[in-house]
């Protein structure tokens, strides 16, 4: 394949040679978006505007009246925008297909994806990122692509491989936007190949710090990262844009980043430019309720941001960075013709609302949205090879969760989460009954296991979590990050059997069990990580799978979505595959019962300064 972007990116020759004597006026337009207030998103002025359009792209922006055509649409009252970019999402983590997900999104203003498909990847190979890199509605997708599947050969059995040579030939793809986020801890050959070759090709690196500080951080951007979404305080923001990264702010469904990363903006207001949005992992619960991009947007200006500098970042400066600036991202001649129309109320500080919806969308010159409504359908069909990808060991059964140990009590290694999907690791003891550890429900130590559903094998990984608040049951979901296996969470063995079962009865999503019994479910059958039905619909079942949740006890915002990242081993302190237990920073495997030593637990706490040790341990150093 030819050409750096996609086809129908860059108006062709005649189109061009059309557009200049448009511009010229000795023809006309197709469309002229009579008198709007035009964001200058280049100035950070409003200006009173008429875009003329020719086909798929901006001919001129001229004073009111100048020319005619044969279309108008008359903005009088409204700002015109150009539409949103998300600089990092993954497509599966929403719970939708493609199609769906654009019926949901691009009615908020937001009409192109920077999406890494690694989720898909995980199941069923390249060929899924082939179904998720592409749609038959207007949404524009770029990929960053996966940089390795699975991405712990030697810690998980994983699912499906990508080849590194495949790797290498995609990144040369003209949908191929960066090389997705890789392991900060993975300073291997492979890796700084699919670097190199990323580079060479003109694409970006995206990053994924995990919020590292330090040599760690320095040896990580060595490798010509370009952009972090994990920078969360202002000393995280301010460091990672000395070393030439840009800051994707993140808001998903774990964490918001918008509201710390805007509280200072003395100490960031010189580095607006290479600040952008992303959602990295929202659902399709949130991103109804909340928005997408426009939650951002909302979010910066509500905390002081110039609306048009706000609106900078969602366009222009996600285009710069990330290098298809000459053809999106602002609403200047020879540019895509995505725009939105909003109401000025919208960019009030005084009268933000996420209810609030653009008047009208158009991608390419065609209108595709009104009043907050798609005027698209989805005809999308997903390949029947992405249904049926839940394989469990017919001999899995509730000892299979059991932990053994001797005595009355055991120390084990546990994480705490926080801020979303981050780990931090204590030791706690915890009972022994008939040989086995059990739980603490009133100080909230649950257990937790990652369970083999590629390869339909026995293998099964155990840890134990603090912050799901679970007092009976189990929850269960075929979505665990990275290589989607079924990740559950429960207080007894019989009920985490249960809802492992339930969950490949299904043919993959969420599940609550309680007493056997399921209480709650969010089916996804598509690779087992989205659903093949209207979002409306996943929305519903979404909302209901997490009240079933709740009634279980469970205290936390997204407990589904948040159960998927426990065991990432890209993100400090502990990972869990279903091979067993990891120290991220060695990326080692660790014991999950642990021994003692002169009366000291021998752990694998990095710190015991949190006061999540002294809860636990009163007789920890500080």
């Amino acid at each position: 394949m030819t050409g750096t972007l996609p086809p129908g990116w860059v108006p062709s020759a005649a189109l061009t040679h059309r557009m200049r004597l448009v511009a010229a006026g000795t023809e006309q337009g197709d469309l002229i978006v009579r008198n709007g207030q035009l964001a200058s998103v280049h100035t950070g002025e409003l200006l009173t505007r008429d875009l003329v359009i020719t086909d798929t792209h901006i001919a001129a922006v001229t004073p009111v009246g100048t020319y005619d055509a044969p279309e108008e649409i008359d903005a009088t009252g409204l700002v015109v925008l150009p539409t949103y970019v998300d600089t990092h999402i993954h497509i599966e983590y929403t719970m939708l297909t493609p199609g769906e997900l654009a019926r949901l999104i691009i009615p908020r203003g937001t009409t192109t994806l920077l999406a890494d498909p690694n989720c898909i990847a995980n199941v069923v190979g390249a060929r899924g990122m082939d179904v998720v890199g592409a749609t038959g509605t207007p949404l524009r997708i770029l990929q960053q692509i996966s940089p390795e599947v699975p991405r712990l050969p030697d810690m998980e059995l994983g699912g499906a491989i990508v080849e590194a040579h495949e790797v290498l030939e995609r990144l040369r793809r003209p949908n191929a936007v960066t090389l997705g986020e890789g392991n900060p801890f993975n300073l291997s050959m492979r890796s700084a190949e699919a670097q190199t070759a990323a580079l060479d090709a003109g694409r970006r690196i995206t990053g994924h710090t995990a919020r590292l500080a330090g040599p760690p951080l320095w040896a990580y951007v060595a490798g010509g990262i370009g952009d972090d979404h994990n920078a969360f305080t202002t000393d995280e923001v301010m460091e990672r844009l000395r070393l030439g990264l840009a800051i994707t702010v993140m808001a998903g469904s774990m964490n918001d980043n918008c509201p710390p990363v805007f509280a200072d903006l003395d100490a960031i207001g010189g580095a607006m430019t290479h600040l952008c949005f992303c959602a990295d992992d929202k659902h399709v619960l949130d991103l109804d309720r909340e928005g997408h991009i426009d939650h951002h947007v909302r979010q910066a200006i509500a905390h002081g941001v110039d609306p048009v500098v706000a609106v900078r970042m969602a366009t222009l400066n996600a285009a710069v960075h990330f290098r298809f600036d000459h053809v999106l991202g602002s609403l200047t001649p020879g540019r895509l013709a995505d725009l939105q129309l909003v109401h000025p109320d919208s960019l009030d500080a005084a009268t933000l609302d996420p209810s609030q919806r653009p008047a009208r969308v158009l991608v390419g010159g065609r209108t595709v949205a009104l009043e907050g409504e798609p005027t698209f359908d989805n005809d999308d069909v997903m390949p029947q090879w992405t249904f049926d990808t839940i394989h469990l060991a017919p001999t899995l059964d509730a000892t299979s969760f059991a932990v053994t140990a001797d005595g009355d009590s055991a120390y084990v290694q546990a994480s705490e989460m926080y801020d979303g999907y981050f780990k931090r690791a204590f030791h706690c003891e915890l009972p022994v009954v008939d040989g086995t550890v059990r739980c603490d429900t009133e100080r909230d130590v649950l257990k937790i296991a990652i369970v083999d559903r590629h390869h339909a094998t026995e293998t099964v990984g155990i840890g134990y979590v603090r912050g799901f608040g679970l007092q009976r049951g189990a929850l269960a979901a075929s979505t665990n990050c990275e290589n989607q296996n079924i990740v559950v969470i429960g207080v007894t063995d019989d009920d985490m059997h249960a809802a492992v079962r339930a969950v490949e009865a299904a043919g993959g999503g969420y599940v609550a069990v309680a007493d056997g019994e399921i209480v709650g479910s969010c089916p996804l059958p598509i690779a087992g990580i989205m659903s093949d039905k209207p979002w409306p619909e996943v929305r519903d079942a979404a909302a209901a799978v997490d009240t079933a949740a709740a009634s279980l006890g469970c205290t936390v915002h997204a407990p589904f979505m948040i159960m998927a990242f426990v065991g990432l081993a890209g993100v400090p302190d502990l990972g869990l595959t279903e091979r067993g237990l990891i120290d991220v920073a060695t990326q080692s495997f660790c014991d999950v019962v642990l021994t003692s030593q002169a009366g000291q637990v021998c752990c694998r706490c990095p710190s015991h300064a949190h006061q999540i040790h002294a809860m636990f341990d009163p007789g920890l150093p500080a």
